[in-house]
């Protein structure tokens, strides 16, 4: 059938309606055009549908650069201009928050962007000796599909890492253990990139000689990782410690490469640089921050406030913020805690030492639990009014969001039940070329 595209949904898809009013969503299919498509799904209150033939190109469409666009799930949106991506972007955080959450930014702020292409710092790569394609498959995975795409390049890497693929695939392909390695994960930190390899048989000698003589030609440095993510290890001999810096701030931040940071380091230091202007500290502010991570905002913040706590549910990250402080001379304007934010309520919110300001960067799941435990405007029925009568309510919250709906979800919260006004809202590009929409919102205490 023929469709006139009307819009793009959050997964950048096409959204159209057919004849009958059902309406289709059409991978691949941009705003404004009209194309002829092949339904490859039906449900009773949709149909799914990939474009066979464009009819009438958006003014948007672009050529995608990578090759392997189409079958490779790592992106979805290559064949719509980068700069339409923001502003797509921008549209799924503003109808999210309206439609969810109930409620619209004061001000919405300019997006944060940076490079649209060799932005990766950090990626999961899958492994399949698959003898059919010719050996070793190095990518990620196919759309959809549990299978790997059979990759060559990957232009959203840096250069250097996507020129590896081809090499990754020999090298793999000549070890004992090629069916027993199913993972690499590649983080870079101080122009080094680290290749952890996932390992569920030990390599023989032979195998850690050919891992050796790779990571001396390819200038990279190698992990084995045979359990949990803790288990990664460099060979024996090698002691790099990988580390990034926030230039602006004067910080390094050491860590491990299955250690969480963030993928795309010129947003995440913008993103940094906003979220300490939004906060407005002043040096007598008592600054909690909350799902901290290895202490990527924190120590910033500790550089301005009189003290910051960090809470983070992760001991081992926690320990890792710890040091990050204390390599950085910020461990007496520092206070981190253990806890499981998933799980709180107002009574552990009245625990809390008095804070002013909050940053909050959960995963995406978000923060419900951390904003209920705030007190009400109006105590609800059964609500313990004596817990929250305890607590101090920040008069300024800087949220982080990597999810739009968690974000509108708990925005909603903090302006209809906690008093809060969303004075900005805006999205960071982080994740070029796909659907994902980080954002950071800020929110005043106006009861």
């Amino acid at each position: 059938m023929q469709l006139t595209i009307e819009s793009v949904d959050h997964e950048g898809q096409g959204v159209a309606r057919s004849a009958e009013g059902k309406t289709v969503f059409v991978e691949g299919a941009l705003a404004g055009e009209l194309v002829e498509v092949r339904i490859t799904r039906k449900k009773p209150s949709y149909d799914k549908a990939a474009v066979e033939q464009v009819l009438s190109a958006s003014v948007n469409r672009v050529t995608p650069r990578c090759p392997h666009f189409g079958v490779c799930g790592g992106c979805s949106m290559q064949h719509l201009d980068p700069h339409a991506q923001v502003a797509v972007k921008q549209r799924v955080l503003e109808d999210n928050l309206q439609r969810i959450g109930g409620v619209t930014p004061d001000t919405v702020f300019p997006p944060i962007v940076g490079p649209f292409w060799g932005y990766r710092h950090r990626a999961r790569l899958s492994v399949r000796h698959v003898e059919k394609k010719g050996g070793v498959l190095v990518g990620f995975h196919e759309k959809r599909s549990s299978y790997v795409a059979d990759m060559r390049e990957c232009h959203v890497l840096p250069k250097h890492v996507s020129d590896l693929l081809p090499k990754l695939r020999i090298l793999i392909g000549s070890l004992s253990i090629r069916d027993r390695a199913p993972q690499i994960e590649y983080a870079e930190g101080d122009g080094l990139p680290v290749l952890v390899l996932r390992n569920l048989e030990a390599p023989s000698e032979a195998d850690l000689d050919a891992l050796k003589v790779f990571a001396r030609a390819n200038r990279v440095q190698w992990y084995l990782q045979p359990k949990g993510p803790e288990t990664a290890q460099p060979l024996p001999g090698e002691t790099q410690v990988l580390g990034y810096k926030l230039q602006e701030f004067g910080l390094r931040y050491p860590f491990s490469p299955t250690e969480f940071t963030q993928v795309n380091p010129h947003i995440n230091e913008m993103l940094v640089r906003k979220a300490i202007r939004w906060l407005d500290i002043e040096p007598h502010d008592r600054v909690g921050d909350f799902f901290c991570g290895l202490g990527n905002f924190t120590l910033p913040i500790a550089q301005r406030a009189q003290f910051t706590y960090g809470v983070e549910g992760s001991q081992g990250l926690v320990n890792r913020a710890k040091e990050n402080a204390a390599l950085n001379g910020l461990s007496e304007r520092t206070e981190f805690a253990v806890a499981n934010l998933f799980e709180i309520d107002a009574a552990w919110g009245a625990s809390l030492p008095p804070l002013d300001k909050w940053l909050v960067d959960p995963p995406r799941d978000g923060a419900l639990e951390l904003v209920k435990s705030l007190p009400d405007v109006a105590p609800h029925e059964g609500a313990d009014s004596s817990a929250g009568a305890t607590m101090r309510a920040p008069k300024r919250i800087v949220y982080v969001s990597c999810n739009p709906a968690t974000l509108a979800r708990d925005a909603g919260v903090l302006v209809h039940q906690k008093g809060y006004r969303m004075r900005g809202a805006g999205i960071a590009n982080m994740f070029p070329h796909t659907a994902h929409v980080e954002s950071i919102a800020v929110f005043d205490l106006i009861a």
